[in-house]
């Protein structure tokens, strides 16, 4: 599918491609959405240049990410893509500065390119390169905010692992805890390489030579850092709080363990004693006592008590 956003557009619009194809004047953005290879070919004609190919733009050499190759500038970054799903997942993202227009590659939905194009106009893109900016602007936003939900949903299994009630399930902490873990690795590497690519962009001569865009590329370049730093943390709060959970889980096996091994001390003794009056002797002198049977209730009683006595005195009770 390929997309474009013209001057004064408020979103993208979906471009026809037939052959001999030329993008108007007026248009800014061009975005390739798991384009057939008619669009590649078409763009790659019409604006004078050869995209990656998805092998190049997996590549992580930083030499087949980023380059500059007949005037244009080609940038590609490895994105979070399906944040809100169960099962995120990263893709790479090309992003081209060629003839004073963006071309932007990729093969997933993602959000915030859907956010940036509904405030394109209020932005007041006029040119790729503050295209570029603007859409950077919306994926550093996206990813910052795919943090702080990742990070409600830790502080949330945080209580929920300290403040429990005996013998709660620690399945869904658990499983909350591995999918928050994922998703902030996942935003994480995308951070270093979206930082990367911020920091390879001030060469591009269409941000190299403007003032106020270089100023704008420092500033997401800063929250790019910030918010990898942020990743690390909470990264490391997640291990925390699954080695916590873990330790709880032993803890509470060890006292499971205890118990039933206390219950088996406890009825040893009776044990013994019921084995030894349950023997069939011809002469068992206590049979015949009139407070036999009582004594050995009491004795049993005793065996029972003095074990428990005994360990809570050694404070294993």
């Amino acid at each position: 599918m390929l997309n474009v956003l013209r001057r004064d557009q408020g979103t993208l619009e979906a471009e026809t491609v037939a052959p001999g194809w030329k993008p108007g004047e007026d248009v800014i953005w061009i975005d390739l959405l798991t384009p057939t290879r008619e669009e590649e070919l078409a763009v790659e004609a019409a604006l004078g240049l050869e995209l990656p190919t998805v092998q190049e733009m997996e590549a992580l050499e930083p030499s087949s990410r980023l380059y500059q190759e007949a005037g244009a500038t080609f940038m590609t970054a490895t994105l979070l893509a399906h944040a809100d799903d169960a099962l995120p997942t990263t893709t790479p993202v090309t992003f081209v500065l060629a003839g004073g227009r963006l071309v932007t590659l990729r093969y997933e939905t993602l959000r915030a390119f859907t956010i940036f194009s509904e405030r394109a106009a209020a932005k007041d893109a006029v040119s790729g390169a503050v295209a570029l900016l603007g859409l950077l602007e919306a994926i550093v936003e996206r990813l910052a905010r795919v943090l702080d939900g990742t990070g409600n949903r830790v502080e949330s299994a945080s209580v929920s692992i300290f403040q429990r009630p005996p013998a709660g399930n620690f399945r869904p902490m658990l499983t909350d805890l591995a999918q928050a873990q994922s998703i902030t690795g996942l935003t994480r590497n995308s951070l270093v390489s979206l930082a990367r690519l911020i920091s390879y962009a001030g060469l591009a001569p269409e941000i190299a030579g403007d003032a106020a865009s270089r100023a704008h590329l420092e500033s997401l370049q800063r929250d790019a850092q910030s918010l990898s730093d942020h990743a690390g943390h909470q990264a490391a709060h997640i291990a925390f709080l699954l080695d916590a959970a873990l330790g709880l889980i032993n803890i509470e096996q060890n006292g499971i363990i205890k118990f039933f091994s206390v219950v088996a001390v406890v009825f040893m003794p009776p044990t013994l004693i019921a084995s030894i009056y349950g023997m069939n002797f011809d002469v068992l002198p206590e049979l015949h006592w009139a407070a036999g049977y009582y004594m050995a209730l009491a004795a049993m009683l005793i065996a029972a008590i003095l074990p428990v006595l005994w360990f809570k005195r050694r404070g294993w009770l």
